[in-house]
């Protein structure tokens, strides 16, 4: 787990967030179900692409500029979160699936596929090969994620 700006408080919301006593994750409800298993970002990035970790550490760059944010690697992806999960990587061989949640839907050519979790927000996952990828729109909606993972109004 990785803390890129700010503390560890998480005052954002209506409600404190609830930290596993075993691993110390955090989440929006107490006693959730999870591995309690600790991961290293470095990881899934061995034997990949360097262009790869550049995009994904571009990412959480443009993140951690809008506010505090947490990075968690787990055993088949990488989480970020403010209060809640918000965007996420899965790191393929030749690329990365990296995943946005949004309040609505917007389209883009590297767009892989839109899955609405709530009324409230969708996941928009896109297929990133290198940093280039990462263009003006895809950074607007990585500030714009920002306020589904903080559970801003």
């Amino acid at each position: 787990m990785t803390e890129r700006t700010g503390s560890d408080q998480q005052s954002d919301g209506p409600r404190p967030v609830w930290t596993c006593p075993r691993c110390g994750h955090r989440f929006v409800s107490a006693n959730i179900w999870h591995s309690c298993s600790h991961h290293d970002v470095d990881e899934h990035f061995a034997g990949r692409p360097t262009a790869l970790r550049a995009t994904f550490d571009h990412c959480v760059d443009v993140l951690a500029q809008v506010g505090p944010i947490t990075v968690i690697a787990q055993k088949t992806r990488i989480v970020i979160m403010v209060r809640v999960r918000f965007n996420g990587a899965v790191v393929r061989r030749k690329w990365m699936d990296y995943s946005i949640a949004l309040r609505r839907e917007v389209s883009h050519p590297l767009l892989r596929g839109v899955a609405w979790y709530s009324p409230r927000w969708a996941a928009h996952t896109f297929r990133f090969t290198g940093p280039a990828d990462v263009d003006d729109s895809i950074e607007n909606w990585l500030r714009e994620s920002y306020a589904v993972g903080a559970q801003q109004d």
